[in-house]
């Protein structure tokens, strides 16, 4: 039996969809440490905001988190004069309900804001193992542009 061009390649096709793993379909290189989001992304000082991070395609690559804190930091032409600001430190709770999933409400902190750009960093701890075997913790990071009036 022979088959036709057309039929092999839409055969191999086939294959390589079925064989691909759904994290390389379904998740991009950059959702490797979480995806954070935030709401509103306008803000002024004392004024409330809801942080959400997922770690489902985080998990998928391998990351499992232990520990997240959240910054607003200034990512371009810092001039040293505006240190990173804690939002929150949090510990993942993996017998929980939504194991992959970290929400909190929180405030805009009330310090001295520039007229520059903003970002809402998420600093993600995982384990990972050591050449002899023994866990320790590297920390990958994701972030997201906030407007700060």
């Amino acid at each position: 039996m022979q088959l036709s061009f057309p039929t092999v390649i839409a055969t191999l096709a086939a294959v390589f969809a079925v064989a691909t793993p759904a994290a390389a379909q379904a998740c991009a290189e950059a959702n490797r440490f979480g995806v954070v989001t935030i709401s509103p992304t306008t803000l002024s000082p004392g004024e409330t905001f809801t942080v959400t991070a997922n770690f489902s395609c985080a998990v998928q690559f391998g990351v499992n988190p232990e520990f997240t804190d959240y910054y607003i930091e200034v990512p371009v032409g810092n001039n040293g004069f505006e240190p990173p600001i804690l939002l929150a430190r949090r510990t993942l709770n993996p017998s929980s309900a939504t194991p992959l999933l970290d929400s909190f409400t929180t405030q805009l902190p009330f310090a001295l804001y520039f007229n520059a750009s903003y970002v809402v960093v998420l600093d993600t701890t995982y384990p990972v193992n050591g050449t002899n075997g023994s866990p320790y913790s590297v920390v990958g990071s994701v972030d997201i542009p906030i407007t700060i009036l």
